[in-house]
């Protein structure tokens, strides 16, 4: 299978390793990282087994690449007005489109531009940072769920499940991409946002009472709209202490909101606060701690910035 990676960000530049070392025939589009991959390759320091590519496939223009048979988007969400200049030149007749960014809405921008039929959504649970150019790490986890927006056959489906897991990766094809992209909006939403307004990693908001149980609350705020929503099946209460526990064994995580206020750049607001809110009130769900916790991020966002994220 011929795949393009478009956003080469610790996702990204992960994923796509992993499929490689597995043997497929992958291109990466690069900008920070193409001088260093194109020189030295590419290192995956990982808890599963560091691995190094030597050799790489790396562009700056899509149109260095061409049609592939899998585009796989790991763009921040707030660069999803580049789709038609990024994604276009890679798709061809019977290309597939698989979105494994954060939040709501990414499906379907995506639909719009090149067809619901084409498009798959992604959720991915996983712990990797970027190091310098040319290296990730994979600090845990690694799952993705994975399912078809409107149209797939489930047989292209389970094609693309597959390459994920001859590279070692657990995923799983699910019926419901909604509920499966509400359930990591209920882990997002809380640490995302928490460590990246407080700039402490997980582990600190493990440890104090005070903010574990304020994670739980807004777990809870999210777990409500997202019943509201019509899911094939509910998320269950219990969902918010499980995922208190899996966030246990993260050890000192920094969330990737919190590393992009770090590095002065735009904060995901909208997919990951802005959409689940409107969805919220669309439904007469009340989330206020969720809805604080938006707009001081906002004004954070702006302060670092100079943009004011509210407008997107």
């Amino acid at each position: 299978m011929r795949i393009a990676v478009v956003g080469a960000g610790a996702l990204g530049l992960y994923y796509g390793a992993v499929l490689q070392h597995a043997g497929e025939d992958v291109s990466f589009l690069l900008r920070r990282d193409y001088d260093a991959v194109m020189e030295k390759g590419l290192t995956v320091h990982s808890i599963d087994g560091d691995f190094h590519l030597a050799s790489v496939r790396g562009a700056r223009r899509p149109e260095e690449i061409g049609p592939v048979d899998l585009v796989i988007v790991g763009l921040k969400t707030f660069a999803n007005d580049r789709f038609p200049d990024l994604i276009t030149p890679l798709v061809g007749k019977e290309t597939l489109v698989l979105t494994l960014q954060n939040g709501l809405g990414n499906e379907e921008a995506l639909a719009g531009l090149f067809g619901p039929d084409r498009i798959l959504g992604g959720v991915a649970f996983l712990c990797a940072n970027r190091g310098e150019p040319g290296t990730v790490y994979h600090l845990g986890a690694g799952r993705i769920e994975l399912g078809a927006f409107a149209g797939a056959s489930s047989d292209r489906v389970a094609a693309v499940a597959e390459s994920f897991a001859r590279g070692g990766i657990d995923c799983r094809v699910v019926a419901d991409l909604r509920a499966a992209r509400w359930r990591k909006l209920v882990w997002n939403i809380p640490y995302n946002g928490l460590c990246a307004l407080l700039d402490q990693s997980v582990d600190r908001l493990q440890t104090f009472p005070t903010s574990r149980g304020l994670v739980r609350l807004i777990m809870m705020e999210v777990i409500a709209a997202a019943n509201a929503q019509g899911l094939h099946a509910p998320i269950e209460e219990d969902f918010a202490e499980r995922m208190l526990v899996f966030t246990d064994d993260m050890g000192v995580y920094r969330p990737s909101m919190q590393i992009d206020r770090m590095e002065g750049r735009r904060l995901e607001l909208d997919a990951i606060f802005a959409r689940p809110l409107a969805a919220g009130t669309s439904q007469e769900v009340d989330m206020p701690r969720v809805d604080m916790l938006h707009a001081l991020l906002a004004i954070v966002d702006r302060n670092a910035t100079g943009v004011d994220s509210t407008a997107d």
